[in-house]
């Protein structure tokens, strides 16, 4: 009888570890190729756009662009389509590999999190000059999962910068609470380059 109750216990617990599993896939952003316009500037208008770009399995990305910066917004915004900017406040750009963290729960695969690496200018006079910056981000789903920044890891001269950035979206990503919860930092000798978040960044009329 004791037998046939830990053999139970065994299977419930190996079945109940497979039901939630996590891994990674990965796709890639290049907005000549994987993006469609929204909207974008007219002559005399500034120089912004609004894309929408193929991501994991039916998750779109946005990408805003506005005068040199980016702000990014994985999977499907709130129903009246605000998306809040959310960036640097230097010159910078997105990588062209987004690493989304997968819950498979049977034959259910749900991304929760994305991690993508920025490139921030550390110096407008040297352009070339650049730290990058690990972005985890909260997907937004049909169900109204708010998609936002949930940690930033910067990766200059950080060790095992992916190993950390995978630890905070896993342990932070699918709990957080968006426009509550403040991102969590792991800069090493390098610090966080200064973040902008707000406004309005959907498309515009």
């Amino acid at each position: 009888m004791r037998c046939f109750i830990a053999v139970a216990v065994f299977l419930l617990l190996a079945g109940s570890s497979r039901a939630q599993e996590i891994s990674s896939a990965y796709t890639q952003l290049d907005s000549d190729q994987h993006c469609a316009v929204l909207d974008r500037a007219e002559k005399g208008d500034g120089d912004w756009a609004e894309l929408v770009c193929s991501g994991y399995k039916g998750f779109p990305v946005f990408l805003s662009y506005d005068d040199a910066r980016e702000s990014l917004f994985y999977g499907f915004p709130p129903q009246n389509g605000q998306r809040d900017w959310e960036s640097f406040a230097a010159f910078n750009s997105a990588g062209p590999t987004v690493e989304w963290r997968i819950e498979t729960n049977g034959d259910r695969e749900l991304p929760f999190a994305t991690i993508h690496r920025r490139f921030v200018s550390a110096d407008p006079e040297k352009p070339d000059v650049q730290t990058e910056v690990l972005v985890v981000s909260r997907v937004g789903t049909h169900d109204g999962q708010q998609g936002c920044v949930v940690g930033y890891v910067v990766a200059t001269s950080n060790p095992d910068a992916n190993e950390k950035a995978r630890r905070i979206a896993d342990e932070r990503a699918r709990a957080f609470t968006c426009g509550t919860d403040q991102p969590a930092v792991e800069s090493g000798s390098v610090p966080l380059p200064e973040v902008t978040r707000g406004g309005d960044s959907a498309p515009r009329p």
